[in-house]
């Protein structure tokens, strides 16, 4: 299966995208572009819907 390893831009932790996910197609049309690993995306849109709804 092909692969690319990624920095998360929030926990500076390396996290693979696989071949046939929306982060690796993302990844190959912009290399430069910051992304976030799946626990830090989940922490953060939690967070969002939180200070939505004060």
């Amino acid at each position: 299966m092909i692969y690319y390893e990624v920095l998360c831009y929030s926990c500076k932790k390396i996290f693979r995208v696989y071949e046939g996910s929306l982060k690796y197609k993302q990844f190959k049309e912009r290399k430069s572009s910051t992304f976030c690993c799946d626990d830090c995306g989940h922490k953060i849109r939690i967070e969002a819907i939180k200070n939505f709804f004060r």
